[in-house]
């Protein structure tokens, strides 16, 4: 017994520590040789006004969420209240950051103790959002695709840059990270796989999770779900795309080269690291670098940006705990006026 119980914790303290130490290396790697004094002189030359703005899409994209995710447990026969939706989706974030992929338990639970909802069925809309953000997230990748194509390839042409020879100084680490990074995704997808089989195995918890996922056929207003989840890719993009004012070196970048680096980079948080550290940066940069701008900028963008809005999601987290106690459980007197 204390041997399986060992292999376990070996296994559980793996499984949080794998994600931290790929993300720590892969940041390792690209920092190694940073010009830090330079780096510094970048985050104190930026338009903190450009990155203050950029903040509020940050926020609206959690607050659609929350809208959307109580929109889905309605057929279910749940009915949430908004305050407490947004405060479990604030904390969800900020608990993905302690240890990746956590987030989607973490609002299930907030929303079964405070507002009494079956978990199992709250965690099945939670899979019918991936599967809806998925394809969100493909359309917004052919759409950069079919836009990004052509200019990209004027712009190759423009500046005699050559594709080959550019994809030729990618260094050997550079492939090993990308290899490590789809491996590492690889993985994430199989563990959330059997995760899920394990819970078909017990019939009740599997048929709550399977109302959840099909929820969305019952939806009152379908047209407001699917403005709700264009809303939030739309809020992720401008959250990102604002920060591209705040440097010189990316000013020039238009909207449709921003929206095929934001598809990459989106894709690169799969990765499980904490807020997609490491796997995003490298993406960010090297599609940067892609398009003109120089690397150890490129680098500078990624880091600054990427550390700016995880600290959102960190106050926002914070301000989740500290709201949420205020909200009484279902059956009391809320301690303050809150809408229904």
């Amino acid at each position: 017994m204390r041997g399986t119980a060992g292999t376990r914790l070996l296994k559980t303290l793996l499984k949080l520590a794998l994600p931290f130490a790929l993300g720590l290396g892969i940041l390792w790697w690209m920092y190694r040789d940073a010009d830090w004094p330079r780096l510094w002189q970048t985050v104190r030359t930026m338009r903190w006004e450009w990155m203050a703005a950029s903040m509020v899409p940050g926020v609206a994209a959690q607050v659609l969420r929350a809208l959307r995710w109580r929109q889905s447990l309605d057929p279910l026969g749940e009915h949430p209240r908004r305050r407490t939706c947004v405060d479990a989706v604030f904390l969800s974030y900020a608990a993905s950051l302690v240890i990746p992929r956590v987030g989607e338990v973490t609002r299930c639970g907030t929303l079964k103790e405070r507002e009494a909802t079956s978990f199992a069925g709250s965690l099945g809309t939670v899979v019918t959002e991936r599967a809806v953000d998925s394809a969100v997230l493909l359309a917004f990748t052919g759409l950069a695709f079919l836009v990004q194509l052509p200019v990209l390839s004027r712009f190759l042409e423009q500046t005699g840059t050559d594709l080959g020879a550019t994809l030729g100084r990618f260094t050997h680490a550079g492939y090993a990270v990308t290899a490590a990074c789809l491996v590492a995704l690889g993985a994430g997808l199989y563990m959330i796989m059997s995760r899920l089989k394990a819970f078909s195995r017990v019939r009740g918890v599997f048929l709550n999770l399977w109302a959840g996922i099909v929820s969305l056929r019952g939806v009152r207003n379908l047209p407001l779900y699917v403005a709700y989840s264009v809303g939030i890719w739309v809020a992720y993009f401008l959250h990102f795309y604002l920060a591209f004012f705040c440097f010189d070196f990316t000013s020039g970048i238009g909207p449709g080269a921003a929206l095929a680096i934001f598809c990459v980079g989106s894709f690169a948080v799969l990765v499980p690291t904490p807020n997609g550290a490491g796997p995003w940066h490298f993406a960010v940069k090297t599609m940067l670098v892609l398009y003109g701008v120089d690397g150890a900028l490129a680098a500078d963008f990624a880091l600054v940006v990427h550390t700016l809005q995880t600290m959102l999601v960190v106050v926002l987290g914070i301000y989740a705990l500290v709201d949420l106690p205020f909200i009484r459980r279902r059956g009391h007197t809320l301690q303050t006026t809150d809408n229904p």
